[in-house]
């Protein structure tokens, strides 16, 4: 059954809002004197948001975009944290290339209002 108009519409408009939320964190990370090596980057195990690198540190972000900051942290659930460790992994491999001499998970929340938290290396080994 096609999705109608209004159903397609939501969702492209989903979608922009989480371009620009992404958009808003490599700004953030920028700032913070990071580089993005990747954006949306897809595996075989999944999709990692942002790949950045600040000195000898590969960070995977996971960026998620709620009505509140709570409701953001809230939806990172453990089996989507296995699937960025998985897909962290497999860029890993892919990238022999990338120099590193430590590597985390952060999250990225934003809320209707714009506000934006960064938590920290959210995961440690799964």
């Amino acid at each position: 059954m096609p999705a109608s108009a209004a159903k397609r519409a939501r969702g492209y408009e989903s979608y922009k809002r989480g371009l620009a939320a992404e958009e808003a964190v490599c700004q953030r990370l920028r700032a913070a004197g990071w580089s993005i090596l990747l954006q949306r980057a897809k595996t075989r195990r999944g999709e990692i948001d942002i790949v950045a690198q600040n000195g000898a540190t590969i960070c995977f972000v996971e960026v998620k975009q709620r009505q509140t900051l709570r409701g953001a942290a809230e939806c990172l659930s453990v089996t989507q944290s296995r699937r960025l460790y998985r897909a962290a992994e497999c860029l890993l491999q892919s990238h022999p290339c990338w120099q590193y001499e430590n590597l985390r998970f952060d999250l990225f929340m934003l809320d209707a209002q714009g506000q934006m938290e960064w938590l920290e290396d959210i995961i440690r080994q799964m």
